[in-house]
């Protein structure tokens, strides 16, 4: 008992037979080495509780309530191999001596059995012939040294020469594709863990077969490791890659230190130990030593060829400009609805400027023209060009450009705005450093081009940003504009590369909400492309059928029961691959979707809400509401009507609006939540934080519920108690139930317990999963209604 409990605080309870099954292996070969457990007895408990756990989270994967028809045949097909897997296993050390052909026979079936089963497994990629080459060539090196470290360490005894040329071998090749699985760019992913595990499987099997099992040697107990553990991470991964969907998203870099070190650091220990021994390097070390050098060769031929078109592609973008990308089809992404004209391919000629720029010179003579407020025409950006090119042209150039983009101008005539612009062209003048050139851009704004380096011309820029915020003057009105400033370095680029970076970093500054400067850097760049990429997708994405819902529970933290769910978005692209809210919404916010979207999450799970009517009556739906939507003049009647299409009760229905945007318009939300209440639906406040303003609008807003973050619920870095029991405190004064959100760990779990949440929600408790899983986790409560 005194065990049982810190293993519950510590371990989730849905990885504690799995934990359980470790932790008696360990002690199982601990007792083995030490020679207190014969070496086949221990070889039989720990692969039969190896294979005994995986095959039943397998067997419960491939279920009735599995996600669909090509993971459960994936989960059948698995749960054989682990099976087959185990039973071969169990059998040598049980049986006679001399039954490795049978073994070998049985890691070929256990082979053909998970091959089978990872091609129908949900997430699996296929690279394409010149990756598959790539990751072939790289690994080639490690797995010989592998294959070296195998030689090394197999006992000389009671194995041949070519049976342990040909076990390290194998061993090395199968090692070195599983660290390949565990390391590469997906490899956060199910599928990739699960091949891991098939091929830590195989080697174990491998090693078991060609490994004497007297109770003498012990020498058979180095393949139980591989072995048992690799059937863990099978069924570990394959639960991953269900729960996750075929659109699990890949993550873009492979993790490249353990395939470069661990294979080095295992030979070198061999090889240490070998020397130790007393024992000179043979025949097959030298010749396996000597493999090792033409695919590294190989691969450092492939990586500089790879250089060299990369650095082509590279300056093949930069001289075309990024133009077609950009263009004025996306006039919601640029904030404006045309672009400015194309600049020139680049301007290297230094006889293009009307002198050759030196630090602490003024600038050629065009600096002394009036600034142009009537549009930007080329002229304008010529002389930002034949400017940039003069900086260039020094031996160390150091520099930089601004460009100025001033909105909230649309609403005003053509002559005001050149009134405008003339007075923040003025402004600018005023905080600026007589040599830095000033030039017309574009119709809404101007370019500054500074000697200054790239520190002090971002604080000019927050200048700029304080000079031209103060409200303008026209005749009988006054206009406020915001400002967006775009900053690039002129070092290492080419003019129209840096006007280029410097554009892009506006729209960044666009994007991020105005009234700030944004500095480019490549990532930036990535960023712009991937929102460009959303914004040409995303449209029509709800007709094309790309939209899917996964429920997250919400348990009573007093009794452990289910009381409702969340609905979660999540955007299936088929070019994308799955979109989060975080970054689908603000995409949807720009193209004015957002609407579309949320009414057909509220439809979505109301539909759901009454198929799960059967067996689950009295839990409830919770379903996010932008305060944009929430405040339309129909929204309480459009909800009632989609409660009554699917006939579920009010009640069982939440709706939820995030705390922080709710003060903009708190007299139209406080009239929506109280329609909504008065129909019967409950209503919860998201993103709850505990400051003055949160707590004194918290009297006004007719809710039910209030959603807190962790942050609230753990420990004050000023020693002071969690502010969870202020929320908790004035939540019962109100009549407010609090639901305790994104519980990660069984400490958080641990703490809103105590602080007084009653309901409870996060990766701790229950992961998001499809309609399906959700409802067989419901189902494992039947006294769960409420």
């Amino acid at each position: 008992m005194l065990l049982a409990y810190p293993f519950r605080v510590f371990v989730p309870r849905r990885a504690a037979p799995e934990a359980a099954t470790s932790t008696a292996v360990t002690l199982l070969l601990l007792a083995g080495a030490f020679g207190l457990v014969p070496t086949p007895v221990v070889i039989a408990l720990a692969v039969g509780a190896g294979a005994t756990v995986a095959g039943v989270r397998l067997s419960r994967l491939a279920g009735p309530h599995s996600a669909g028809p090509s993971p459960r045949v994936a989960s059948v097909l698995l749960d054989a191999a682990v099976v087959t897997a185990g039973l071969t296993a169990v059998v040598l050390p049980l049986a006679a001596p001399g039954l490795s052909f049978a073994v070998l026979v049985g890691s070929l079936v256990v082979a053909t059995l998970s091959v089978c089963g990872l091609r129908r497994l949900p997430g699996r990629t296929r690279p394409s012939p010149g990756v598959r080459l790539r990751r072939l060539v790289e690994s080639g090196g490690p797995a010989v040294a592998l294959a070296l470290t195998g030689w090394l360490l197999l006992p000389r005894d009671g194995l041949s020469d070519p049976a342990r040329l040909v076990t390290a071998l194998a061993v090395g090749g199968l090692g070195m594709a599983a660290l390949d699985a565990f390391s590469g760019p997906r490899r956060h992913s199910g599928a990739a863990v699960c091949r891991g595990g098939v091929l830590l499987t195989l080697g174990g099997l491998v090693l078991l077969a060609a490994l004497p099992s007297a109770p003498a040697g012990r020498a058979a107990l180095l393949a139980v490791p591989p072995l048992v553990f690799g059937m863990l991470l099978v069924a570990v991964g394959a639960n991953v890659a269900v729960d996750a969907g075929a659109a699990e998203p890949a993550q873009p870099v492979a993790a490249a230190w353990p395939r470069a070190v661990l294979p080095a650091a295992m030979l070198l220990l061999a090889a240490g130990l070998h020397l130790a021994a007393g024992r000179a390097p043979d025949r097959t070390s030298v010749v396996l030593a000597l493999a090792a050098v033409p695919p590294l060769m190989v691969r450092e031929l492939l990586r500089a060829g790879e250089a060299s078109t990369t650095e082509r592609r590279a300056a093949h973008r930069r001289s075309a400009g990024r133009g077609v990308r950009h263009r004025a089809e996306q006039p919601r992404w640029l904030g404006r609805s045309e672009l400015p004209p194309a600049p020139p391919a680049r301007v290297d000629d230094p006889t293009t400027a009307s002198a050759v720029w030196q630090p602490g010179a003024a600038w050629p003579e065009f600096d002394r023209r009036p600034v142009p407020t009537g549009g930007g025409g080329p002229g304008d950006r010529a002389a930002l060009l034949d400017a940039l090119a003069a900086i260039g042209d020094v031996p160390e150039p150091s520099g930089a450009l601004l460009l100025v983009d001033l909105h909230g101008t649309d609403s005003i005539g053509p002559t005001a705005r050149e009134d405008v612009l003339a007075e923040a062209v003025h402004r600018a003048r005023a905080v600026i450093a007589p040599e830095d050139l000033v030039t017309g851009c574009t119709g809404t704004g101007f370019a500054v081009v500074t000697a200054a380096g790239p520190v002090l011309a971002y604080a000019l820029g927050t200048r700029l940003l304080s000079a031209l915020s103060p409200p303008y003057s026209l005749p009988g009105a006054v206009l406020r504009v915001q400002t967006s400033i775009g900053l690039a370095e002129v070092r290492g680029a080419g003019p129209a590369d840096v006007l280029r970076q410097a554009e892009l970093a506006r729209r960044r500054a666009v994007q991020l909400g105005r009234d700030r400067v944004e500095w480019y850097d490549a990532f930036l760049e990535e960023q712009l492309v991937r929102r460009l990429d959303l914004e040409r997708e995303l449209p029509g994405a709800v007709a094309r059928g790309e939209l899917d819902l996964v429920y997250q529970p919400v348990l009573d933290l007093a009794d452990g029961q289910p009381v409702g769910a969340e609905a979660l978005l999540r955007w299936r692209s088929p070019v994308l691959g799955t979109v989060l809210p975080a970054e689908l919404l603000p995409v949807a916010e720009d193209l004015d979707l957002v609407g579309e979207l949320e009414w057909w999450v509220l439809d979505r799970a109301c539909r759901q809400l009454s198929n799960w009517s059967v067996g689950v009556r009295e839990l409830w739906m919770a379903v996010n509401v932008t305060t944009r939507e929430l405040t339309t003049p129909d929204f309480v009647q459009r909800a009632a009507a989609v409660l009554a299409a699917y006939g579920v009760p009010p009640e069982r229905l939440v709706v939820e609006v995030s705390e922080p945007r709710v003060a903009a318009d708190l007299s139209t939300v406080v009239a929506r939540l109280a329609g909504l209440r008065s129909l019967g639906v409950r209503t919860a406040l998201d993103d709850f934080r505990a400051e003055h303003a949160s707590l004194a609008q918290l009297r006004r807003l007719p809710i039910d519920l209030l959603k807190v973050g962790p942050e609230l619920v753990g420990a004050r870095s000023d020693g002071q108690p969690p502010l969870i029991d202020v929320v908790v405190n004035v939540g019962e004064r109100l009549g407010v139930e609090i639901v305790a959100e994104e519980l990660e760990s069984p400490t958080q779990v641990e703490g809103a317990r105590r602080g007084g949440c009653r309901f409870g929600q996060g990766f701790a408790l229950a992961r998001p999963a499809t309609a399906e899983r959700v409802e067989a986790y419901f189902e494992e409560f039947p006294s769960a209604s409420r």
